[in-house]
């Protein structure tokens, strides 16, 4: 009548699996696609699992060891965060010029892991706000 027909047993889970690897191998083509690329290519196998399963890693600052998130984004995104993982100050730097996230998460993970003092001298400071970082999603 309607020209239904029932997909073989895996069928489903295949045409999923083929739509899911067409839109990933898609996105990696795009600027924004291969910069995550290069990314998740510099993290840690710990900030790598952070990253992709909450949508940020921790780096550890170079001169004073302190610990700091980086959330998906490219601005306002950088929180101080203390012992017990809650957010503290936040910081707000970038490179100059219109880069893509994973470009931009880039240099802040190596600015901080290599020239903190430098880096949090050119940062605005922020108060963190909760709701804000509750709305990124894991792009990794």
């Amino acid at each position: 009548m309607f020209g239904f027909r029932t997909l073989p047993p895996g069928g489903r889970s295949r045409k999923r699996a083929t739509r899911a690897l067409f839109i990933r191998h898609g996105s990696e083509g795009t600027p924004e696609g291969r910069s995550l690329r290069l990314l998740r290519k510099w993290l840690s196998p710990n900030q790598l699992e952070q990253f992709g399963r909450r949508g940020y890693f921790e780096v550890v600052g170079s001169d004073s060891g302190k610990r700091y998130r980086i959330h998906a984004g490219a601005s306002v995104n950088v929180c101080e965060i203390d012992e017990r993982g809650r957010l503290q100050e936040g910081l707000c730097f970038m490179p100059i010029g219109a880069l893509p996230i994973g470009d931009v998460m880039l240099a802040q993970k190596i600015a901080l892991e290599t020239c903190e003092d430098k880096a949090r001298a050119v940062a605005r400071r922020f108060t963190p706000n909760g709701f804000h970082f509750r709305q990124t999603r894991p792009l990794g």
